[in-house]
């Protein structure tokens, strides 16, 4: 093996060894680049990446990262999202599941408003947890439906996710939404076709709301809450994605239109104040610093896996899978699945992902379809222990008598529906690549 070749596989291996102590991925990423990089071909192989690095500060479509997640820490820190939970969890209330239901109505609503992952466990893990098991709910259920509820926005647009894979697979934000719109709906309907099946099977665990509560609340008063706290954010919702869907609005402008329109919403509701604001653009401004960091110093680690021959090294090997493109597209996903119970999806995106594309761009396969399996596969990695990070989101808000192991327990029935969902895409295409077709993209 040449030398460089063998110093490729020495920076993979030094990069685990750093994350696996703890050290940031940023830092394990921007040191192992520039490490190796050097021991190869000294300082002349980094020529390239001062114009790289520019080209990820300057790039247009990812200005939509940080509006989008301020689009979605308004809607939570306004307690936008609590009074979703509360209307639909009344409406849902006569369903043995039902409130169940609603932390998965409301997870899909919260997911198509930001893609952050970690608000949205946090955000239902204090509204929902504790009144759930309180009426009655098993804690492993009532945690599984959270966390499996709060990583739909790893899949329902507008993702971060789906952006980022925009970026790197050469695909368009709006085709790579268009095209996760229907598989997203369909794993949000699997969730709850599996709530109703528990109502049945074993209605003690999921039981309905008691009848004199929900009784407390007329019809027409609950009609006027529905349309006063629902309709506001899903009309949100679909301005953002319709005018990037159908090619009305750029990314970028259509989640500027989405940040203005939270913070209308938050003033409408009564909840805008300086502290919120002030809340919101912190914790909007912390995240985007950390996805652009690690978007950063991926640049240096990238040029020198290339440029020591990774790049060719992973090829070949993945041309030795049996069972030609079908063979290869399995190999991948088990690959991401597998790397998603020790990786983040972005460290998974930004260093496996980008190995194996020049495979699939060869053999022309519809590269938008890679996309959305690789982001259905991609979602499973904040369920799967040890390090899901849907896990620890959860734990940290979670009331003292729900367990961690209540949590583990309860995703491992949504880790096999989220595997099935994949199997669904995988097996008919067509859901992920005719909505695109059909508008034209």
């Amino acid at each position: 093996m040449p030398y460089t070749e063998l110093l490729a596989l020495c920076m993979i291996g030094a990069f685990f060894v750093m994350l696996l102590v703890g050290i940031p991925v940023a830092v394990c990423l921007g040191v192992t680049g520039f490490v190796f990089g050097y021991l190869g071909f000294g300082t002349g192989l980094f020529g390239l990446l001062p114009a790289r690095v520019f080209g990820v500060v300057t790039n247009y479509t990812l200005l939509a990262l940080p509006l989008f997640i301020f689009m979605g820490l308004m809607l939570e820190k306004s307690k936008i999202a609590e009074d979703l939970l509360e209307v639909i969890g009344l409406a849902m209330g006569g369903l043995r599941g039902g409130m169940a239901l609603a932390i998965i109505l409301v997870g899909v609503l919260m997911g198509a408003a930001s893609g952050v992952v970690g608000a949205t466990v946090v955000t239902l893990g204090l509204i929902a947890l504790g009144p759930v098991v309180n009426r009655g709910y098993d804690r492993g259920i009532a945690s599984g439906v959270i966390c499996a509820s709060g990583t739909l926005g790893q899949i329902i647009p507008p993702s971060l996710v789906l952006i980022l894979l925009a970026d790197i697979m050469g695909e368009s934000v709006g085709t790579l939404f268009a095209a996760a719109l229907v598989p997203g709906l369909i794993l949000a309907l699997i969730f709850i076709a599996y709530v109703l099946v528990l109502g049945i099977v074993t209605p003690d665990a999921v039981p309905a709301i008691p009848r004199r509560e929900r009784d407390l609340v007329s019809g027409r008063a609950l009609a006027g809450k529905l349309l006063g706290v629902v309709f506001p954010p899903i009309a949100l919702i679909f301005l953002v994605l319709g005018s990037i869907i159908g090619g009305v609005a750029a990314p970028t402008e259509a989640a500027s239109m989405g940040a203005l329109g939270s913070i209308v919403l938050a003033s409408f509701a009564g909840r805008l104040d300086y502290a919120t604001m002030r809340d919101v653009v912190r914790s909007s401004f912390t995240a985007s610093a950390m996805v652009f960091l690690i978007l950063i110093f991926s640049q240096p680690f990238a040029l020198a896996f290339r440029g020591l021959g990774g790049e060719r090294l992973v090829q070949d090997a993945f041309m030795l899978v049996p069972g030609g493109l079908d063979g290869q597209i399995l190999f991948l996903m088990l690959l991401i699945f597998v790397l998603g119970f020790f990786l983040e999806w972005i460290e998974i995106s930004y260093i496996a992902l980008p190995l194996f594309l020049p495979i699939f761009a060869q053999s022309g396969v519809d590269m938008a379809w890679i996309a959305i399996l690789v982001a259905v596969n991609l979602q499973t990695s904040f369920l799967t222990p040890p390090f899901g990070w849907a896990l620890f989101f959860l734990k940290g808000v979670a009331p003292a008598k729900v367990r961690t192991s209540d949590i583990y327990r309860g995703v491992v029935p949504f880790i096999g529906l989220q595997a099935a969902a994949l199997a669904l895409v995988y097996s008919f295409p067509s859901l992920a690549l005719w909505l695109p077709e059909a508008i034209g993209w």
